[in-house]
């Protein structure tokens, strides 16, 4: 399969895709290595392909969805905490697309989250405690940056309340 095949089928299995997709799965059906898709989705994403890297896989972000209101937030807790801080969020109605730390050596580390109920967010805090880690806020004694997503600004002013009320914004 030619490099330029392979990386318009890559947009397709995504843009056909209503779930995340790894880049083993992209690879496998592909048949390349993990390291040709990672070098693909750079590729695509340097000629404008919305393409977003989430902890369950990659996802083609459309562009086309209707504007929704965002607010970009500082909280703070520890992690055991996590679980709370998520569910308070989507529970409202919100959606977590990323986290932030502003680390004194490294400056700014982001990564998309794409957190949108509690399924995710129970997916996402069971592999932090399966795999033995800590989140990012572990570098920066639990402060950290979300980017929330809802369909109106009064939804985005629920959330910050209630996330005020369990004494985790900052």
């Amino acid at each position: 399969m030619e490099t330029l095949e392979r990386r318009e089928q890559i947009i397709k299995i995504l843009e056909l895709s209503e779930a995340p997709v790894s880049g083993t799965e992209l690879a496998k059906r592909l048949s390349v290595s993990r390291q040709v898709i990672v070098q693909d989705i750079a590729l695509l994403r340097a000629v404008n392909k919305n393409i977003l890297s989430t902890n369950k896989g990659y996802i083609l972000y459309h562009t086309s969805v209707p504007a929704r209101a965002r607010r970009s937030i500082r909280v703070k807790h520890q992690a055991e905490q996590t679980r709370e801080e998520l569910y308070c969020v989507v529970d409202h109605g919100g959606k977590m697309l990323d986290v932030v730390v502003e680390h004194e050596i490294y400056g700014q580390i982001m990564v998309d989250l794409i957190i949108s109920n509690r399924r995710d967010a129970d997916e996402f805090v069971n592999k932090v405690e399966h795999y033995k880690t800590r989140p990012l806020n572990a570098l920066t004694n639990g402060v950290h940056y979300h980017t929330i997503e809802a369909d109106s600004e009064e939804i985005l002013d629920e959330i910050e309340n209630a996330l005020k009320e369990k004494r985790i914004l900052d």
